[in-house]
């Protein structure tokens, strides 16, 4: 009965720390963009405007809730769900903190884990696949061009990055020998000649480049935010979206961000394994690990521009699948030769 309770409890600690993940990140991309431009950003509401995020959520919620009358309202309404579930569910097989128990309280240890499967890469490449379908049905349920195009450019963004993104994968999957998350961290725990972490970053440093490139192509953040381009299609897939609704849309990204920095952190850089920490705490480390790569996520924002929808298309097609084919058939021959 205990370990149900705890299982329960790390699910309600995992949809917490997601949805602070969104209203931290709102704070965060504001003052890095700050910082970048030389302005003070937030600093009105709360001490450093650390209460900003709370009084953007107080307006969403205060704005009436607008949709055309051509819309589908079933489909409309829908969209944003699917988003926002697709996110909180593909983080569900990551793995945040090694196995405790709770200070002596169980019987067993159980893992800071929402869902511990043995093929846990497979389903979170699965469901953050699905995000899309909320994209691509807001963007044509709003029967609006501007929307609609924005959806085509996402699916066409996902099928062109999907294919580097989950060849990357594959790298560590032949070096960890294992589709579980957790085993492919146990796999880089401790150090190479006391010294260096036997992170797979190490052995996989173009497929950890190449994942997160891809990664920040399928959360569609600058420069490969395209879905929504400003500057070309008002809002893109949202354009039409107000209030809570528009709220779901930009928490699922913010969370999707959070699920991709999870993945890189667990797959390249030791998931929660660290020095000076116990490893009873070392969902401290992975804290950190995640946070260092959503500060990247933010600074490569404010730092690149876009870039044109053609040279998009060419880099995916042109040099990212390529390099990601060839460095997984050198690691293939690498395991091949020291396995053999």
């Amino acid at each position: 009965m205990l370990v149900v309770i705890a299982q329960i409890v790390i699910i309600l600690i995992a949809f917490v720390m997601l949805l602070n993940v969104a209203a931290i990140m709102v704070w965060v991309e504001r003052k890095v963009c700050a910082l970048i431009q030389q302005r003070d950003g937030p600093n009105r509401v709360g001490p450093y405007g650390l209460l900003q995020p709370l009084a953007d959520i107080i307006k969403l919620i205060m704005k009436e809730e607008l949709r055309p009358k051509s819309a589908d309202a079933i489909l409309f309404t829908l969209a944003p769900i699917i988003s926002a579930v697709a996110a909180f569910a593909a983080f569900a097989p990551v793995p945040f903190g090694a196995q405790t128990t709770l200070f002596g309280l169980l019987d067993r240890p159980v893992g800071l884990q929402v869902a511990d499967v043995n093929v846990g890469m497979l389903l979170v490449f699965a469901i953050a696949s699905m995000g899309v379908y909320g994209i691509v049905l807001a963007g044509w349920a709003s029967n609006n061009k501007y929307s609609l195009l924005g959806a085509l450019r996402s699916s066409a963004q996902m099928i062109s990055y999907e294919l580097s993104y989950g060849t990357a994968l594959a790298g560590v999957v032949l070096i960890a020998g294992s589709l579980s998350l957790r085993e492919v961290v146990d796999g880089q725990a401790g150090a190479w000649f006391g010294v260096l972490p036997k992170w797979y970053l190490f052995l996989q440093p173009v497929g950890f480049v190449i994942f997160m490139i891809a990664g920040i192509a399928e959360t569609n953040r600058a420069p490969f935010d395209f879905p929504e381009a400003e500057q070309e299609l008002v809002a893109g897939y949202f354009t039409e979206y107000s209030s809570m609704r528009f709220a779901i849309f930009y928490m699922a990204e913010y969370i999707n961000m959070a699920t991709v920095s999870a993945m890189a952190t667990t797959l390249f850089l030791g998931g929660w394994h660290g020095p000076f920490i116990p490893a009873e705490y070392g969902w401290i480390w992975f804290l950190i690990k995640v946070s260092f790569l959503l500060f990247f996520y933010v600074w490569v924002r404010w730092t690149l521009p876009r870039y044109r929808y053609d040279q998009l298309m060419q880099f995916g097609w042109k040099w990212l699948l390529p390099l990601s084919v060839i460095n997984l058939l050198v690691t293939a021959a690498g395991v091949l030769y020291i396995n053999g």
